[in-house]
């Protein structure tokens, strides 16, 4: 008869797990090769049937229950620890079972209409900016940051992402730019500083809705840099610029070629947009069941063949495709250590069970990109082939010309979310 102990015995080979069950008998695993450790305990002999029978998340669910414990460690090791070993787990029966029916229902769980949109987006984005403040940068950056050296503290990269952002559009005075899921606003403020363009961001969070706009008031820009609740597929006019930063993976497997053309039909003839996601360097996949069920619901990171093929019948040029490898992990070392340091703080604001899985996420997440196949592409599109330079000298020269505009507006941009969120 299959058990819980045989799994953890056959896909444990590197680091170790200690495992305490509900009688308090000890077992050991792995060790055959260095790696992580963790040390766990189960306060209930149940709980290790129903982790045998849905792994990913009967064990994120009994943590969540504090039916798994740490006996050493912290979750980060556990989770260490079966990425460690994530290539066994996945040969087991029911991980292949879940995984084959999740490949089956993928569209059901990613029927993103508009109204199923609202409410997803409702789910993770409205639960209230208190808990944000505690990990994220002052600016309320909620995406990929960027680390071309490594050692930028999280307010210093995501500056570096916003930078080399505007410069791979090429913005230029006068401009109209549309931003798709535009988070608490400080792209669409920045974008609108560095290069004197006018911005419209669009949001499905009332909440998110709520700061950008008072953050305009607050700057005097109002009149140039619009914020509305409104889904992208409403969005109408033309632009010159489309950008969209960690949106992508809100759209769905099925949506991809709709949003496109919905994309390619926003934008002037020459006009050039710059698509921001998570992606990942295998086949197209499934998201895991505790990151749809509790974190992202409707969410699905598309991977760049599914993207690229969403493309091709647009018509669009393909003009640029860059590929960010490690820059998620290290935002979310950044995100899951100052989530930690505030841990007690995000208790009295969310509750215990609910931090028990924010800190679950946040080391999935960051193990994804560091241990796993994760990654990010930016790519940029165009309508017409030369919208761009044909080489990408341009970007660096950008770069530093407006790295030399910063020091008169980034402080006031930056400060402006403190001000909007206190109020």
């Amino acid at each position: 008869m299959p058990s819980l102990y045989g799994l953890l015995d056959k896909a444990i080979k590197t680091g170790r797990l200690t495992m305490t069950d509900a009688n308090g008998e000890v077992h050991n695993f792995g060790g055959k090769e260095p790696g992580p450790e963790a040390a766990i305990r189960f306060t209930k002999k149940s709980t290790e049937w129903q982790i045998l029978l849905n792994p990913e998340l009967n064990a994120a669910e009994a943590y969540m229950d504090g039916e798994l414990l740490m006996d050493s460690g912290s979750i980060h090791d556990l989770v260490k620890v079966f990425y460690a070993n994530k290539r066994q787990f996945d040969h087991s029966p029911s991980q292949i079972f879940w995984q084959g029916l999740s490949r089956k229902v993928r569209r059901f769980h990613q029927h993103n209409v508009i109204s199923r949109s609202r409410a997803n987006v409702k789910a993770h984005y409205d639960i209230g900016e208190d808990l944000y403040k505690l990990f994220l940068d002052r600016d309320m950056q909620y995406s990929c940051a960027y680390f071309p050296e490594g050692t930028a503290t999280i307010d210093e990269a995501q500056t570096l992402k916003k930078r080399h952002i505007a410069a791979k559009l090429n913005l230029k005075p006068g401009q109209k730019v549309l931003d798709i899921g535009c988070g608490w606003g400080g792209l669409a403020l920045y974008l609108a500083h560095v290069a004197d363009v006018e911005v419209l961001g669009v949001t499905l969070s009332e909440r998110q809705l709520a700061v950008a706009r008072r953050r305009a008031e607050i700057l005097g820009v109002s009149d140039r840099v619009k914020f509305e609740l409104i889904d992208y597929r409403e969005v109408q006019g033309k632009f010159d610029r489309v950008v969209s930063v960690g949106m992508l993976e809100h759209v769905g497997v099925q949506y991809l070629a709709p949003y496109f053309l919905t994309v390619r039909d926003r934008l002037t003839a020459d006009g050039v947009a710059l698509i921001h996601s998570i992606s990942s360097k295998s086949p197209p996949g499934v998201t895991g069941p505790f990151i749809r069920k509790y974190i992202f619901p409707g969410g699905y990171a598309p991977s760049l063949s599914e993207t690229v093929e969403a493309i091709e019948p647009t018509g669009l040029w393909l003009l640029d495709c860059e590929i960010w490898r490690c820059h998620y992990g290290y935002t979310l070392q950044h995100w899951r250590k100052r989530f930690l340091d505030n841990r007690d703080a995000a208790v009295k604001i969310m509750g215990e069970r609910f931090c028990r899985m924010w800190e679950l996420y946040l080391s999935i997440a960051e193990c994804v990109f560091l241990q796993g196949s994760s990654n990010v592409f930016q790519l940029q599109i165009g309508r017409e082939r030369d919208a761009v330079p044909i080489t990408r000298d341009y970007i660096g020269a950008e770069e530093a010309h407006i790295a030399g505009l910063e020091t008169e507006f980034l402080e006031r941009v930056v400060a402006s979310a403190a001000q909007a969120l206190a109020e």
